[in-house]
């Protein structure tokens, strides 16, 4: 792994080709079994309540959710009402090969990008415990991903993040804005021309005495999760 993998001066980890192509038809289809039970949403901004232009569903005991109400996460589907599905197996193996981080994480959020779709700069803030990683895996077309420090508008650098490839932001890397520019058309047949991004994440600090749910974050977030707007 080590030849695929590339660290950046921010600790920002980049694992090309993570996953081989049975690793990733496998893992497709753990996650067409997720959304069967826990259907695709389009979730909204809080301020405007305007519609992202990816759609996402989650799994394992928290998924994250955008309303009108505001950016939280929750123990069920904002539609349905039902609890989200187990995280699947082989995600679970993803985060403790990739995270070196001794606690399981909460929520895998699902992200479905069409070729049009795009996720504006942001910071994943949602969190207690800034302490665990985010794990991101691949699938299908590939995407300019986009990352900078923790100012909103500074520089960003880009990478091309192919199906099966892995990304670890932690350290100085775990409060970088990041976000999808664009989609490569035609860059792979795994999900004609779509894109899914699982992300990882431990949302509450470890400890056996708590219920483990966060704060809801206010509605003036200021992040910008709208993804009609050009990436900086």
């Amino acid at each position: 792994m080590r030849s695929r993998t590339r660290i950046y001066d921010n600790g920002l980890v980049h694992v090309r080709a993570y996953l081989n192509e049975a690793a990733q038809r496998a893992l497709l289809g753990e996650i067409e079994a997720v959304i069967a039970a826990a259907p695709l949403f389009q979730p909204r901004m809080p301020k405007t309540d305007k519609p992202f232009s990816v759609r996402m569903t989650n799994c394992g005991p928290l998924g994250w959710v955008s309303d009108r109400n505001g950016y939280r996460y929750q123990m069920a589907h904002p539609e349905t009402g039902r609890p989200w599905p187990d995280i699947p197996g082989m995600v679970l193996e993803a985060w403790k090969e990739l995270a070196h981080y001794p606690h399981e994480p909460e929520a895998c959020l699902v992200n479905f990008y069409e070729p049009s779709a795009r996720m504006g700069l942001h910071q994943d803030r949602d969190e207690e415990d800034f302490a665990a990683p985010v794990v991101s895996l691949s699938l299908g077309s590939s995407c300019i991903f986009r990352f900078g420090g923790r100012t909103r508008g500074g520089p960003t650098q880009a990478l091309e993040l192919a199906s099966g490839d892995a990304v670890v932001l932690a350290g100085d890397a775990r409060l970088a804005y990041h976000g999808v520019a664009r989609i490569i058309p035609g860059s792979s047949s795994l999900l004609g021309g779509n894109r899914v991004n699982l992300t990882l994440r431990r949302v509450s600090k470890p400890r056996c005495d708590a219920l483990m749910m966060p704060q809801k974050r206010d509605q003036n977030d200021d992040r910008n999760w709208n993804t009609d707007q050009p990436e900086q």
